[in-house]
């Protein structure tokens, strides 16, 4: 290997803080300018080794489709030509709403390798996307064409006239990718499809007349891609990405990245395994959506970096038909090695017995997004033998900043070890937000992180308030919006969540987007939006309501009202609670840790109940606190009550 291949690879993987601070002693490494240039090199290592594998159905997954790493850059180039071709600039915005496909791999890194690339969750409704579109300005969309069974473009197509910065709409047919009869027969089903939403078979009719139309694999095939048309020089400073945050519901905010930022980041995650973990040989199934950053960065640009080979597992990820059902079966066919997830797929996982599937290739889980309950990764490193790797990040630190590491001790609960060559501290700041002073260790504060992988900030400049506080070290500080502390020995434990956010199945739901709308209907006086903890989905949506004097409502009629004002169905609140009078502080703000206890013990009671456990009293432990008492009326059920409760991450203890 030449000196800059050997830059590209870990040696021994990251033990503890000392071997943090040793990395960053050594420099920072002579990394690419680019992801294009990132995944080429991480192809030259063996082209002809597999880099993406793709099943459409858990009933195929033993013979998946597959592209070696020649294959790939092949046809990343070819889509970065073809975006080009097509008058995509390095300033140009490409915008994809597409599932877990092939075709979207080649959209992000060739749209990164053309111009800007805008990731959009699929499960948005229509005017929330086209609000997105236009915000970013984006001059070409990349989506699912009209075929039988799928949502994407039944869901476009009304809102396309409001799309005015759109000039190009490049449709993916996935059944076009092999040519032949399949090639025919995937064109009738487009045809037909198109036929029964919109009475005629082609689609130019039903598309504003100042989009053109392209269909993905024919303009693909007119590209070459042994090399890039542009000749681009690319720059570390270059903007790569825009992808969303602040919530997959409501407008989420767009957050700016540079290519510096994912090429970082991804040498950087991969520090923490060493060449044990992503590296030649190693397989990493992808499950989480290809719009947020986690799927995208760390089974996706991460694995391409270094040779390892990425399985896509059906359109829907770990949503898709079978997949948590055949899941060990997947992992031993393909002997895969490391996936990523959130705390409900490990819980849901629980549920599926590994018998007699041999699953010694897996080496590491990675689980970020929420909490981990502490029962949950006890059990589930128990059964499997796997190392659960508790992490955090955030859209604007491009993706990890910490990661437990699988080198030395993983503390539970902890979300690990900084990455290296980003800081990470928190402080205190005053109401204002102004700094004040950094914690002591242990001292618990608002996180701040700073380095190679933080964003440049958001596309809006509005929105960019409060978001660097000033520490008066000519360095650029990110207030992340979390709390949590740091212990002597540099691992971080998050402490709450400033921002309150509503974490359900990893996604992000910002309160404001139920509370808004509830606070505009007539009968409310006030309104607040909490997580009640669910095993399943990690938290669901409550919102408490106190309606005006005089004013009648109830929860269905609320609840109605909510369905036209909220663009993702995900926060619909499972319930609104009429409240006689909801809780203040001294100020007049609403109080919502007394809420969220509220929800914390009739969660839990509820969960015991369902158990069969019903003669046991849950109450709050102490005042202000999350930690709850149980009192058991047969102490013979404390087994079966500590496995029930053991499900949510809050601590608890049993009392006479």
């Amino acid at each position: 290997m030449d000196k800059r291949r050997r830059l590209t690879f870990a040696i021994n993987g990251i033990a503890n803080q000392a071997d943090v601070l040793a990395i960053e002693a050594a420099g920072i490494p002579d990394l690419p300018a680019s992801t294009y240039e990132l995944i080429r090199r991480g192809s030259e290592l063996d082209p002809a080794a597999p880099a993406l594998s793709y099943f459409r159905t858990t009933k195929t997954h033993r013979d998946p489709e597959r592209w070696t790493y020649a294959n790939l850059l092949r046809d990343v180039t070819r889509a970065a030509n073809m975006f080009g071709a097509l008058g995509v600039r390095p300033d140009h915005v490409v915008a994809y709403v597409l599932p877990n496909l092939p075709e979207t791999h080649f959209t992000i890194w060739g749209g990164e390798a053309a111009g800007v690339v805008l990731a959009i969750n699929a499960l948005l409704e229509p005017a929330a996307i086209a609000q997105l579109i236009k915000a970013a300005g984006a001059r070409l969309l990349v989506t699912l064409a009209p075929l039988p069974g799928t949502e994407i473009w039944p869901k476009l197509q009304p809102v396309l006239s409001h799309m005015e910065s759109l000039q190009h709409l490049v449709l993916v047919n996935p059944g076009t990718r092999a040519g032949g009869a399949t090639l025919e027969l995937a064109l009738s089903q487009q045809a037909e499809e198109c036929q029964r939403l919109h009475g005629v078979r082609d689609l130019r009719s039903v598309v504003p007349l100042h989009m053109d139309v392209h269909d993905f694999w024919e303009a693909m095939a007119r590209a070459r891609g042994d090399e890039l048309d542009s000749r681009r020089r690319f720059s570390a400073e270059d903007i790569s990405s825009y992808f969303c945050t602040g919530g997959t519901t409501g407008l989420p905010k767009l957050a700016v990245r540079r290519h510096g930022n994912e090429v970082a980041n991804a040498w950087a995650t991969a520090q923490f395994l060493g060449d044990d973990g992503f590296g030649p040989g190693k397989t990493s199934f992808s499950g989480l959506p290809l719009f947020h950053v986690n799927a995208v960065q760390a089974t996706g640009l991460t694995s391409f970096a270094y040779g390892a080979h990425v399985l896509l597992g059906t359109p829907e990820g770990y949503r898709g038909e079978g997949v948590i059902q055949r899941f060990w079966e997947i992992v031993e066919h393909h002997r895969v090695n490391f996936f990523s997830g959130v705390p409900t797929l490990y819980a849901s996982l629980l549920n599926v017995p590994i018998a007699d599937h041999d699953v010694s290739s897996l080496q590491y889980g990675f689980c970020g997004a929420a909490p981990m309950p502490v029962e949950v990764l006890r059990s589930f490193q128990a059964r499997t033998g796997i190392k659960i790797l508790e992490a955090y990040g955030l859209t604007e630190g491009t993706c990890v900043s910490t990661v437990n590491p699988p080198k030395g001790e993983r503390r539970p609960g902890s979300i690990g070890l900084r990455i290296p060559f980003q800081d990470m501290k928190p402080v205190i700041l005053d109401d204002a937000g102004t700094y004040v002073r950094d914690c002591a260790p242990d001292e618990a504060g608002v996180l701040l992180i700073s380095g190679l992988n933080v964003f440049s900030g958001y596309l809006a400049p509005e929105q960019n308030k409060d978001v660097w506080p000033d520490l008066g070290d000519g360095r650029r500080w990110l207030n992340t919006g979390d709390l949590g502390r740091c212990d002597p020995d540099g691992y971080f434990w998050l402490t709450g969540r400033k921002k309150e956010l509503i974490i359900r199945g990893g996604h992000n739901i910002d309160p404001a987007v139920i509370e808004e709308p509830l606070h505009r209907h007539p009968a409310v006086q006030l309104a607040a939006a909490v997580g009640r903890p669910d095993a399943h989905a990690g938290e669901l949506v409550v919102a408490y309501v106190q309606l005006r004097s005089g004013a009648e409502a109830t929860e269905a009629e609320l609840i109605e009202f909510l369905r036209g004002a909220i663009s993702e169905r995900a926060a619909l609140p499972k319930h609104i609670r009429l409240a006689e009078r909801i809780p203040l502080t001294a100020v007049g703000k609403i109080f919502k840790p007394a809420l969220k206890r509220l929800e914390i013990i009739d969660a839990l009671r509820s969960a015991l109940i369902d158990a069969g456990i019903s003669a046991a009293s849950v109450t709050p432990k102490d005042e202000g606190s999350n930690t709850v008492s149980i009192a058991l009326e047969d102490p013979s059920s404390e087994p079966a009550a500590r496995a029930v409760l053991g499900r949510f991450p809050f601590p608890f203890a049993f009392c006479d």
